[in-house]
């Protein structure tokens, strides 16, 4: 069975990205790539990933503008209505709620884990179908104001872990069932 995680960053008024979709205030921000909930450790266990439209329109054109290649070896998965031009990575694009796509997601990640990438409101849905399994969130100390929430709806977690990673307070939550 595979483990379901919401791994994000957010500001400290609970929003990953300005009213305009801009992540510029998140990297700022000093992190130690090799510290507490870094990026390297956490993809090594990632065999899928599942990202809303506009998350992954946002990576398209941040590559684009940045030379930076397609950063994911695993199937990602795009829950989306828009259209977007193919891509020679494997990215899939589906549609739907989530019980209509779900197990060919789990499917594509094999044994590993599932990485829901964002955005607040899909990571919603996933947890309103019963598949999140819990969240891991950085903390940058920035307050946006308005913009995407890090999750627009009630869900209770349990707090496991606190840590810090240079400016970023780092929270690992199980979802509470």
């Amino acid at each position: 069975m595979n483990r379901v995680t919401y791994y994000t960053a957010c500001s400290l008024d609970g929003f990953l990205a300005t009213e305009d979709d801009s992540l510029d205030w998140l990297f700022r921000q000093r992190i130690d790539e090799d510290g507490p909930m870094n990026h390297g450790a956490f993809m090594a266990g990632v065999g899928a990933l599942v990202m809303g439209a506009t998350t992954y329109g946002w990576v398209v054109d941040h590559g684009e503008r940045t030379g930076e290649p397609w950063a994911y070896t695993v199937p990602t998965w795009v829950v989306t209505h828009r259209q977007f031009p193919p891509t020679e990575n494997d990215v899939r694009f589906v549609s739907g709620n989530v019980d209509s796509w779900w197990s060919d997601v789990t499917a594509s990640a094999g044994d590993r884990e599932i990485w829901v990438v964002g955005g607040g409101d899909l990571a919603g849905q996933i947890a309103d179908a019963g598949h999140l399994d819990r969240m891991l969130v950085q903390y940058a100390p920035v307050t946006l104001g308005a913009g995407r929430p890090l999750l627009p709806r009630l869900q209770d977690f349990a707090l496991v872990d606190v840590m810090r990673n240079q400016d970023f307070v780092c929270a690992e939550y199980s979802v509470v069932r």
